[in-house]
């Protein structure tokens, strides 16, 4: 019985080190859009964090045009991903989490944002992501991920 429960202990601990070193991190740039009371177009950079198995943190900022002033938008979100360490084909993944809008001129506002997106091969070095949500207005982003993976990835 202690025997078993050695094993067990010891194979819960082994399971911790390699879901540790399996953390991917994450670098992205593209272009971002929101359909709201003041639309917004502009460019977008970002970076995530998957600490283990099908959880991503993110976050991310664009900088572009509000209705012909200078406008932000920024957002953070908690997110699962269904196949991270497919090597092929698209995974999808949602995510929940806040965002904030502004422009020169306008106060900004923080919103509640829900996103649904897809990406390609999330288990290789780079791919490309499509992701559409709501907070602030209909908001969509468009871009490519460049992925630092760990070794035996």
């Amino acid at each position: 019985m202690w025997c078993a429960a050695f094993v067990a202990a010891a194979g819960a601990a082994g399971s911790a080190s390699a879901q540790q070193q399996l953390a991917v991190t994450e670098l992205q740039v593209g272009v971002s859009g929101a359909l709201a009371h003041r639309d917004f177009w502009g460019a977008e950079v970002g970076v995530a964090w998957r600490p283990h198995g099908q959880d991503r943190f993110a976050a991310s900022a664009a900088v572009g045009d509000g209705e012909g002033a200078v406008a932000v938008r920024a957002g953070a979100t908690a997110q699962f991903v269904l196949r991270p360490a497919a090597r092929t084909g698209l995974s999808p993944y949602a995510g929940l989490g806040l965002a904030f809008a502004g422009a020169r001129g306008v106060a900004g506002a923080a919103y509640l944002l829900a996103t649904l997106g897809v990406e390609a091969a999330p288990g290789r070095r780079r791919g490309w992501f499509v992701e559409v949500g709501l907070g602030g207005g209909i908001r969509g982003a468009v871009g490519l991920r460049w992925r630092h993976l760990p070794r035996g990835w």
